[in-house]
């Protein structure tokens, strides 16, 4: 599987009726859910070990949208050149997204643009950087946006939804609406928000202790969790939803929450459908 998250029938930070829609769509979902299904999980298990998670504000000059088609139909593609990279997908906010943070540390506040790349190995990252040279030189980056952060994470766990059917092995490929972004610093599993309407599946991580060219991030953030929420309903909606049983998490286990957003997927072809 080489391609990134589906991109979202209706991934709007607003009401539509296309949200009606999807959900009565679940209703074609039948049978067992793979992970309680040994058949199923036979048949393989990811080897995705490492991500790389890419953070940046806007473009300066406004041109947020020229960068997406570039780099959607440029320079992620050639990452698959990578052995060891599984997928890659990008995320984008938008304003309505931004109004339904939760937490937004200093550090994360002009975040609007998410990229993340999954790997099965950390020793990637090398040929990584190689190839990002190789595609510079070569005269194939026109365009930067202002990066904010980049840091490397362990997948520690993962969890679907029964509802979903498809597993949690698979959640990168599964064709979400958005995806909520948690940090916290602290260690403790999110697995109880797989039970808010909303959140099809999880994945989460503990921060590696990796330095320069793969990372920005102080040796103090060595404990920091990250968390993808996938969602099968839109962003905004599930936001408010979680924020409650976030703000109950935080107080009961001692976390220290830095960034808690929602965000949209890319749709390819519609460049200028999400914007910061």
């Amino acid at each position: 599987m080489k391609s990134g998250v589906g991109a979202a029938i209706n991934g709007r930070c607003s009401r539509t009726g296309e949200d009606e829609k999807i959900s009565a769509m679940s209703t074609v979902l039948v049978g067992t859910p793979s992970d309680a299904a040994p058949a199923i999980l036979a048949a393989g298990r990811t080897d995705i070990t490492t991500w790389f998670v890419s953070m940046s504000a806007r473009h300066p000059e406004g041109r947020d949208a020229d960068y997406l088609e570039w780099h959607s139909l440029d320079h992620r593609p050639e990452q698959h050149r990578l052995h060891a990279l599984r997928t890659a997908f990008r995320l984008v906010s938008t304003p309505a997204c931004r109004a339904a943070r939760a937490v937004s540390h200093p550090r994360y506040d002009t975040v609007d643009h998410l990229m993340t790349y999954l790997f099965t190995s950390s020793t990637g990252l090398e040929q990584f950087g190689e190839l990002s040279t190789g595609l510079a030189k070569a005269g194939r980056v026109p365009y930067l946006l202002p990066p904010i952060e980049r840091a490397v994470y362990a997948l520690n766990g993962m969890l679907a939804a029964p509802r979903i059917k498809a597993g949690a092995d698979v959640l990168p490929w599964w064709p979400a609406q958005g995806v909520y972004v948690l940090i916290e610093q602290g260690d403790h599993s999110p697995s109880e928000l797989i039970d808010i309407p909303g959140v099809a599946g999880i994945w989460w991580g503990k921060s590696l202790p990796m330095g320069p060219p793969y990372t920005t991030t102080a040796a103090t953030d060595s404990g920091r969790l990250i968390t993808y929420c996938f969602l099968d309903q839109e962003p905004a909606s599930v936001a408010q939803q979680l924020r409650p049983v976030l703000e109950k998490r935080w107080a009961a286990r001692g976390l220290e929450p830095l960034f808690a957003a929602p965000f949209n997927v890319l749709v390819p072809y519609q460049w200028d459908r999400f914007l910061p």
